[in-house]
């Protein structure tokens, strides 16, 4: 892969709650796609799908991941959370990894890392094709939300999106120390949305010994904490996409009511 020019310093963007309704309201497409048998999903608006993707579990078998929207001002890179056994299992292999894709950039939880690098050729070939001169956010829930992470590095350090913007939903603890350094120096806008009461942020927990090997391995959050606080029964609940969602309503009901609207059943059920 050819050299980048990169910028030698990025402007934040500020945090925008009607950009994260929007965000989180795609992220709830990306279920919805890998629930269909046939693979069927909303696009919003004045969006239209520049492709798609899958990813392969820890049992080799592929399933949809994910998709890529544009529109003339946007687009967008989106990541499905867990949707299946085999990705709760990739979850907990909870050991660390050289992040390969950025040379000296720390150690990457391996079962998120795999995951992502089964389907990065197909990210780089959707995304290559898309317009130079608009932004890419990048968003995802739960695993999405780390896949999120994982590629938003990657594609700021080896593609023409230097400077990506990325918003997640319920996301782990994707690397160590080394790697979150790396990725705050280097992705300006990554705003990462947390429940207090969600007991996935939490994990992997800041320091882990795995079971099997008893190997310590340590792991950090990226930047960016938007710390939310909702409580709704379950641990489930406490964590599903409709939940953030519903929370976020709550900061522009009006917008919620508009982006759900148009098309008809694009958001994620409100839960109050």
């Amino acid at each position: 892969m050819g050299k980048i020019k990169r910028n030698t310093y990025q402007e934040p963007q500020e945090l925008d709650f009607r950009t994260a309704l929007f965000l989180a309201a795609v992220c709830g497409q990306t279920y919805v796609q890998f629930t269909n048998k046939n693979g069927l999903f909303l696009v919003p608006k004045t969006y239209h799908l520049a492709g798609e993707f899958s990813a392969k579990g820890i049992d080799d078998s592929e399933e949809r991941f994910g998709f890529v929207l544009t529109s003339p001002r946007a687009s967008v890179l989106a990541f499905r959370g867990s949707g299946s056994t085999v990705d709760w299992v990739s979850d907990f292999i909870a050991q660390q990894t050289a992040y390969q894709p950025v040379k000296d950039a720390g150690l990457t939880h391996k079962g998120f890392t795999d995951i992502y690098m089964s389907t990065r050729n197909q990210i780089f070939d959707i995304v290559n094709q898309l317009p130079k001169d608009i932004p890419l956010f990048i968003t995802g829930h739960s695993l999405g939300g780390a896949v999120s992470t994982l590629a938003a590095l990657d594609l700021a350090s080896n593609s023409a999106f230097t400077e990506p913007i990325v918003y997640t939903f319920g996301a782990p603890r994707v690397g160590d120390p080394k790697f979150a350094n790396h990725y705050n120096s280097l992705i300006a806008t990554h705003w990462r949305f947390q429940n207090e009461f969600d007991i996935v942020p939490h994990l992997p927990t800041l320091v882990y010994q795995s079971p099997n090997t008893k190997q310590t391995y340590y792991y950090m959050h990226v930047k960016g904490e938007v710390k939310r606080s909702f409580r709704m029964g379950s641990v489930s609940g406490n964590h599903v996409l409709s939940s953030y969602f519903s929370d976020l309503a709550k900061e522009d009901p009006a917008f919620a009511m508009s982006i759900c609207a148009d098309p008809p059943g694009f958001c994620p059920a409100l839960v109050f």
